[in-house]
């Protein structure tokens, strides 16, 4: 059950946090959300995830997974115009699977390990590679900036609407379980899904290598 975990004083404390702010603010706010008509949920949700196409591409092309680049940009221009915005999936009928990928992703496909347990204020559960490919992601997008939404005043409402999506779609209830190592469970199920992830991005790669190694004309 042992993960690294060298600021576990401080990621306690930040669990503390996040969970009464989980409570009393950011649950509340989703369960509100709840209630909103299914297909206004489906589009929001469709929306973000259909942004989140960019980042998508571009770790793709870093990860040197040329088809899931191409996979993803058109997934993205095909929601973009015929679903009006990404509002609708309409990407899926035409059978392109929804693969996304982030830059957390990219630096493990190169080797770059987990690090040390965090827990990041507001986000959640993470490790130090996480936490930048969380940023890295963020910075992509906001490179882009398309339709001007990850800048100026606009970005602050669609961001938190966002996150209330994203939290109305997981169950997790902090100290729903009951125990008092659920902080221990947690940041083991988290860790180890990580090293398993990592373990299928070099599957993915060593497939990929007797093909990049061979001489010329074999």
């Amino acid at each position: 059950m042992y993960s690294w975990d060298p600021l576990e004083r401080i990621n306690r404390f930040t669990y503390r946090f996040n969970a009464r702010f989980d409570e009393h603010i950011f649950l509340p706010v989703a369960n509100g959300y709840r209630r909103l008509p299914g297909a206004m949920r489906a589009g929001v949700h469709n929306f973000f995830h259909n942004l989140a196409e960019v980042p998508s591409t571009a770790n793709y092309i870093l990860q040197l997974r040329l088809k899931g680049g191409v996979r993803a940009i058109g997934r993205f221009v095909i929601n973009a115009t015929v679903g009006i915005g990404g509002l609708f999936d309409v990407a899926s009928r035409f059978r392109l699977s929804d693969e996304q990928t982030g830059f957390a992703a990219t630096l493990s496909t190169w080797g770059v390990p987990p690090g040390p347990y965090l827990v990041i204020p507001l986000l959640g559960p993470s490790t130090l590679r996480d936490g930048v490919g969380f940023l890295g992601d963020y910075g992509i997008d906001y490179g882009v900036n398309l339709a001007n939404i990850y800048r100026g005043y606009q970005s602050y409402p669609l961001g938190a609407l966002n996150a209330v999506d994203q939290r109305s779609r997981i169950d997790f209830r902090y100290y729903g379980s009951g125990s008092p190592f659920e902080y221990d469970t947690i940041r083991f199920l988290y860790v180890h899904r990580d090293l398993i992830q990592d373990e299928a991005l070099r599957k993915v790669g060593r497939r990929k290598s007797p093909n990049t190694v061979q001489p010329a004309g074999k």
